[in-house]
């Protein structure tokens, strides 16, 4: 029965043996899960907790602790990766056949509005089905209306909230691991009273990218103070750390492609700082209990914003016109990739990053 979200009353579901979590994105938006996940796991210690994301979650989290026990990869399917609305493919037909078989408890649906993902996680045959729902989505079996603009981290734990499940008090959502510890040795081995700050100037959309002269400039402060400055962009964002080194006066650690995502989170654990674009690996910082500098673009700040904020100091941009073309972006995006961060300043960044560097000693 749909009985919608108003009337659900909050507290735990009995004989919750397996539960099945739906959000195959990014690194920024699984973090944003994590307070969730947590909850689950406290609220269903016992429970096997299956998280159905991508192929880099599998990798990510499968030797480490927390509160997934299993991952599984999605293949292509219409709508929820990235593929056409084209017709199902076989084996996506035969993924779900056997997440059927695996006869779930509850099935969470933590992965947007729902239009797509309710009906593939009502053909799983769970007993409670648990999610968000947007205008032109079906309702699961409890669900809260899903906000274009909202907190994620919060709205993903009322979703928790409506299989009762709550959060513990955390200092920090996410632990290294010892393979990553090693990596980051290898990369910068440690070294008494060392203060690395981790400068990543990338993101995936480029209107959120502040100016690399602009973290250049930042960085050679924090170095002048007696950081070590490593920058992390790789990839196709290698040209960004390039032009960072070539506008400092300082030495800058560039790992390049040497330094993998499992390689940064060893990193992010040893680092008293990182001063970032509001990224996936800001979040993984933040998560990982790593104070954080980010250059923030309007709204995103609402959305992205940490549930322990005291980690957080953010500069904010309130540009909301395309430099290029002057189209409003709040609501819909031009086809252009100018800089809307540009109306932050290099003064306003040092102003946050100097003063909290010299507390953090």
């Amino acid at each position: 029965m749909n009985t919608g979200w108003l009337t659900i009353p909050h507290c735990p579901l009995p004989d919750v043996r397996r539960i099945l979590v739906l959000r195959p994105n990014a690194i920024g938006d699984f973090v944003f899960a994590l307070p969730a996940l947590h909850a689950l796991r406290h609220t269903y210690p016992d429970a096997r907790i299956v998280y159905l994301g991508l192929q880099w979650h599998w990798a990510f989290l499968r030797h480490r602790p927390g509160p997934v026990d299993e991952v599984l990869a999605m293949p292509p399917f219409p709508g929820i990766t990235d593929v056409p609305d084209t017709v199902i493919e076989p084996e996506a037909t035969r993924f779900v056949a056997a997440l059927r078989g695996m006869q779930f408890d509850l099935a969470m649906q933590m992965y947007g509005g729902g239009r797509h993902s309710n009906p593939f996680v009502q053909e799983l045959g769970a007993r409670t089905t648990i999610g968000m729902k947007a205008a032109d989505a079906t309702p699961l079996d409890r669900w809260i209306p899903y906000g274009a603009l909202a907190n994620r981290r919060l709205e993903l734990l009322q979703v928790a909230a409506l299989a009762g499940a709550a959060p513990p008090w955390m200092e920090r959502e996410l632990q290294a691991t010892d393979e990553e510890r090693r990596l980051a040795a290898a990369l910068l081995p440690p070294s008494p009273g060392e203060r690395i700050v981790v400068i990543h100037p990338g993101a995936s959309d480029a209107r959120r990218r502040w100016p690399p002269q602009r973290f250049a400039a930042v960085a050679d402060a924090l170095a002048a103070k007696g950081a070590t400055i490593v920058l992390s962009a790789a990839g196709p964002e290698a040209p960004l750390a390039q032009a960072i080194k070539s506008h400092m006066r300082h030495a800058a650690l560039d790992p390049g492609e040497r330094l993998s995502l499992p390689a940064l989170c060893g990193l992010l654990e040893r680092a008293t700082m990182m001063v970032a674009n509001d990224t996936g690996p800001l979040h993984l910082a933040l998560a990982l209990g790593t104070p954080a500098v980010g250059i923030f673009w309007l709204s995103n700040l609402v959305e992205s914003g940490p549930l322990r904020p005291q980690l957080l100091r953010a500069a904010l941009s309130a540009t909301v016109r395309c430099p290029v073309c002057g189209m409003e972006n709040r609501r819909t995006r031009c086809a252009h990739d100018a800089c809307f961060v540009a109306d932050v300043a290099t003064e306003d960044v040092l102003g946050l990053a100097l003063p909290w560097f010299d507390e953090l000693a």
